[in-house]
């Protein structure tokens, strides 16, 4: 009988809040469900509100009665908040964390590195924030409950699967006892330990590294700026590399590399943590600084991923498909796209839109990302923690090196996490004008987002479906091309049109001739911004968003014919 802990975890900054577990007793007996997520992390929680967008209804399962232990995940990305715009709690987690641009590499006292992540007038987020994932995952939570189409269920453990040609069945442990539960598709979502992939007998691929780290939270007054602080081979910890970065309410991330041969239970002793981290904030000339422990754990740098991460009825994601290391803001970050990702596709699905083939397109991009974000996080993780002689002989002389000579510097970067363009994938279509376009973003890229107002981006009106961006006023848009949309809506498709004029706002608004076309909005932009950013010299161009937003095509001068070829491709992988 699963027991979860049922008492507030202990935190000096975060008032844990304990639910209620689901009970079978309490509950009719199940239906067949469309869609069961396991696990209730913020990719998990992520995943059930892309799914409730497109009005698909699951069961989320948390083996816990309350959200994480410790700090944990603490930097999102850009494209990560992005994301969560679509799911409700971008605007929280902006009034809430510590938004930061700047990345700093010391080595014998000297900062040897400066990195500058890009930013500029058209983005609304910036490019990193930091916040605890407790709160994160409580922003999560209350979007998930005030969703009518997301059955959460605390106290909920899958303690086996059985796969079948149409669906899975689960048996799920609860503090009164099991009960089984039918679904057509399972999600995985449960985690580094992943439960289910151990269920399944799935093996991991990939290369484990054999340094350690040490992640200690302390709430300390510190006179720092928000900007994330290495430092390489410190006296203290000789030959290793310490991290540190701030987080909101006073509290203090401090990562620091352990010496060969010492256990996690060594290092997470009370004198061990106490002598390191003085050490540390003698270092950096604040050793008379008052500090007080709220969260620490001890982890290894691992760069694995499943092969396929559609097996059967069961489709991974998160830290159950892949395990990454934490330089470069990886984990949740590469998470959240999973989820996008894989929502709209199990969307289409449930509603019988597509075929499960656009299941299999999810694997292959997504695994796709997974080896390229093991490249890059893997020549990071050599320099942080060297595996063997020769990288660490390397490593120390570009250190050294790095005190003179100003060309090696840059390879203190640490390769922030960035979402993956899907060039070669085959949603992209074939056939439209990608190869004539001169800029703006090609096959597979994320979009660019633009600010039309002071207070109004590009990006706050799309999402939810298909979008279909059209430059020209929507009086030009041709009868053949809106009669394709409307016939693609018919079938159930998610599709809206956005016409971008560069008339002024006063005169953009809608003709009553389009007044019957509720999927279509257009938006001002006198100045030519979104024209210039996508690339677009003429009016009658257009760009075909995924629901994730990528790029699946784009056109010099769009007709009928070729929308309606995208548009099926998009939906099945495969060229009319």
């Amino acid at each position: 009988m699963h027991q979860p802990a049922n008492a507030p975890r202990p935190s000096i900054y975060f008032n844990y809040t304990v639910h209620q577990p689901w009970l079978p007793s309490e509950h009719p007996a199940q239906p067949m469900h469309p869609v069961v997520i396991a696990g209730g992390g913020p990719v998990g929680l992520t995943a059930a509100l892309e799914l409730a967008r497109y009005g698909v209804p699951c069961v989320l399962l948390e083996s816990e009665q309350q959200v994480c232990e410790g700090s944990r995940a603490i930097v999102f990305t850009r494209r990560s908040m992005e994301i969560l715009q679509q799911v409700g709690v971008a605007d929280r987690v902006t009034q809430n964390g510590l938004p930061w641009r700047f990345g700093n590499s010391f080595y014998r006292g000297e900062r040897v590195y400066r990195m500058e992540a890009p930013h500029d007038d058209n983005d609304r987020f910036g490019p990193m924030i930091n916040l605890q994932q407790q709160f994160l995952e409580q922003y999560l939570v209350e979007a998930c409950q005030a969703n009518p189409l997301i059955d959460l269920r605390w106290g909920n453990r899958v303690t086996a699967v059985e796969q079948h040609a149409d669906h899975a069945q689960l048996q799920v442990d609860t503090p009164e006892g099991p009960y089984t539960l039918n679904t057509e598709w399972l999600v995985a979502s449960d985690g580094a330990r992943s439960g289910i992939r151990s269920m399944l007998d799935l093996k991991l691929e990939g290369a484990s590294y054999e340094g350690r780290f040490v992640i200690a939270d302390i709430r300390i007054d510190l006179p720092l700026p928000t900007e994330r602080l290495a430092f390489f081979d410190p006296e203290w910890n000789r030959g290793n590399t310490v991290l540190l970065h701030r987080e909101p309410l006073g509290i203090w991330r401090i990562d620091y590399q352990l010496p060969e041969g010492e256990t996690p239970e060594q290092a997470l002793s009370p004198e061990s943590l106490k002598t390191r981290i003085n050490a540390q904030l003698s270092l950096i000339g604040h050793a008379d600084k008052p500090w007080e422990m709220d969260w620490c754990s001890v982890y290894s740098a691992r760069t694995l991923t499943l092969p396929d991460y559609l097996v059967g009825r069961t489709l991974f994601m998160g830290d159950a498909a892949h395990l990454l290391p934490i330089f470069g803001v990886r984990g949740a970050n590469t998470g959240f796209q999973d989820a996008q990702a894989l929502a709209w596709r199990l969307g289409l699905v449930c509603r019988g839109q597509a075929s499960s083939a656009l299941l299999a397109n999810y694997s292959a991009e997504r695994v796709g990302a997974a080896w390229e974000i093991i490249e890059e996080a893997g020549k990071s993780t050599r320099f942080m923690t060297p595996p063997t002689r020769g990288f660490r002989l390397l490593r120390d002389a570009v250190l050294s090196l790095s005190l003179t000579e100003a060309f090696v510097r840059p390879l203190y970067h640490w390769r922030t996490s960035r979402p993956h363009e899907y060039s070669h994938s085959s949603l992209n279509c074939r056939a439209d004008d990608n190869a004539h376009f001169q800029s703006g973003p090609a096959h597979g890229a994320p979009p660019l987002n633009v600010r039309l107002t002071p207070e109004q981006f590009l990006l706050d009106h799309l999402g939810g479906g298909f979008d279909l961006l059209w430059f020209g006023a929507a009086d030009a848009l041709p009868a053949d091309v809106r009669a394709t949309v409307t016939q693609w809506r018919v079938k159930g498709l998610p599709l809206k049109v956005t016409c971008i004029t560069q008339e002024d706002a006063a005169n953009a608004g809608l003709q009553p001739s389009q007044a019957d076309a509720p999927w279509l909005q257009v938006l001002s932009d006198p100045q030519g911004q979104v024209y210039s950013r996508y690339g677009v010299t003429a009016p009658c161009a257009a760009y075909l968003l995924r629901p994730d937003q990528h790029i699946c095509a784009r056109w010099l001068h769009l007709d009928a014919q070729r929308l309606d070829a995208a548009l099926a491709q998009a939906t099945t992988g495969e060229a009319p």
